[in-house]
């Protein structure tokens, strides 16, 4: 028997406790079960546009305003962040619930707009600035970069603008920081600064940023298949249940921190990034991962993860759905039983 079939069988043997199908599909909503079907089913489900009449899409899109941002709806503090500042965080987390659960696309005219506001953001150099103040933003600017490549911009001009300037931040050891902390400087006064620290590059890479980068890297359908990606995708596998080696984010405990839309690296973001661009299931981080997902379902057919963003009562079943697309990725069986 040679290792491959022995390896294999050993995977064969990882059971779910339960078959979520059912749970996600009476969830009581229509985009969930929608994309039950297609995603893990595989069954013919009609127009992905339908859903971008969803009572829920509708409300989210009528909030938007007239120059393509959706306001930010706390309070703010003037002297660290601008109000334009924090409206592009919560256009960025928007856009993530219309293209993540409703499947909105550059077809409809508000996401153009969005994406255009998205683009008055990003500067020569290629970056998206702002979130930080005048710091790079080696999270962020890649976070919506997968989220323009999901809505259809993947072949814009300006989004390989801002691949040539994620290449160029590069640290020595192929990962990504943000490039302030690699000289100790505070949040604060990273905010006030008025130019943006470049990066020491002989620093080790933060998985956190890292994580973000191969989300980019993996929704676009060029990148995906390339070197610098499947590199990118093995040094971030190793760090996984790791702590960071900076501040933000920093304990083992974040890995188990999770959200949908994804926003920060976690165990599901980074599994599903891992599982698109084909880490192999040989790979003992990827197994340990998926060992690690499979021992957090519940008798439900859910998981027991701690989802620390978003007030959506379905979001333990859009988590669900987010990993069962990665297992299914890994050879698991999903049927409608």
């Amino acid at each position: 028997m040679n290792e491959e079939m022995a390896f294999t069988m050993t995977f064969s043997r990882k059971k779910l406790k339960t078959n979520p199908i059912s749970s996600l599909l009476s969830s009581g909503n229509p985009a969930i079960e929608y994309y039950t079907r297609r995603d893990l089913l595989d069954e013919n489900t009609g127009r992905e546009e339908d859903l971008w009449e969803l009572p829920a899409a509708l409300r989210i899109l009528r909030k938007q305003m007239d120059d393509g941002f959706w306001k930010y709806p706390g309070k703010i503090s003037g002297d660290l962040r601008s109000r334009e500042d924090y409206n592009q965080v919560e256009t960025y987390r928007v856009f993530g619930e219309l293209i993540c659960k409703y499947g909105l696309n550059k077809n409809h005219p508000q996401i153009r707009k969005a994406a255009e506001f998205f683009f008055s953001c990003q500067t020569l150099e290629g970056d998206f600035r702002g979130i930080y103040g005048n710091q790079y933003t080696t999270t962020y600017s890649p976070a919506i970069m997968e989220l323009l490549i999901k809505a259809g911009y993947g072949n814009d001009h300006r989004v390989k603008k801002g691949f040539q300037w994620l290449f160029s931040m590069t640290q020595d050891d192929g990962g990504w920081v943000i490039p302030f902390r690699t000289s100790g400087m505070k949040i604060k006064e990273a905010l006030l600064a008025s130019a943006p620290e470049l990066p020491d590059r002989s620093r080790p890479f933060s998985h956190l940023v890292t994580g973000m980068v191969l989300r980019a890297l993996a929704a676009h359908p060029e990148y995906l298949k390339s070197e610098v990606t499947r590199k990118t995708a093995k040094i971030l596998a190793i760090r996984l249940f790791q702590a960071d080696k900076y501040p933000d984010r920093r304990g083992k405990e974040y890995w188990e921190r999770v959200s949908y839309p994804f926003w920060f690296t976690d165990i599901i973001s980074a599994m599903d990034s891992l599982s698109i661009i084909g880490l192999s299931r040989e790979n003992p981080y990827i197994k340990e991962g998926l060992d690690f997902l499979i021992h957090k379902q519940n008798d439900e057919g859910l998981f027991d993860l701690k989802i620390v963003r978003g007030s959506d009562k379905d979001l333990k079943y859009w988590i669900c759905l987010a990993i069962c697309r990665i297992l299914k990725r890994y050879g698991f069986k999903l049927e409608n039983k």
